[in-house]
């Protein structure tokens, strides 16, 4: 199967996508929610094109991979994921947190690569908890 890879980033009041690896797949909005369906209505138009203008990626089967920049996330998930939460999660200062969230600061890659460590473990750990 096909990984259609796609990144999410925050504006000053916007979100915008575009996809990594197969030209032509942009999209933007107000909310994640907003860029994903605009993500999803410019596949749809793109698998319209004549045959010879459709990329490869889209032929056939694919997944849709989604990225989002560590402010992006923050900010999305910040009803469910308090920043003290996430602050013992990663060991990260709870105040830089907050200047990633704020776009005031970009995490370095060794930061973004440990918030999504931490979270990843959180969810292998949910996975396997029953209730």
């Amino acid at each position: 199967m096909k990984i259609i890879k796609v990144v999410i980033a925050r504006s000053k009041d916007f979100f915008g996508a575009h996809s990594e690896n197969v030209r032509g797949i942009n999209g933007g909005g107000e909310t994640i929610k907003e860029v994903k369906e605009s993500i999803l209505e410019c596949i749809e138009i793109i698998k319209t094109f004549d045959e010879k203008n459709i990329p490869a990626a889209l032929k056939g089967e694919y997944e849709i991979e989604w990225k989002l920049d560590v402010g992006s996330f923050l900010t999305y998930y910040k009803g469910i994921f308090s920043q003290t939460g996430i602050a013992r999660l990663t060991g990260i200062n709870e105040k830089q947190l907050n200047h990633y969230a704020s776009g005031l600061k970009k995490p370095r890659p060794a930061q973004a690569r440990r918030i999504e460590a931490a979270l990843h473990q959180l969810g292998s750990e949910l996975l396997a908890l029953k209730l």
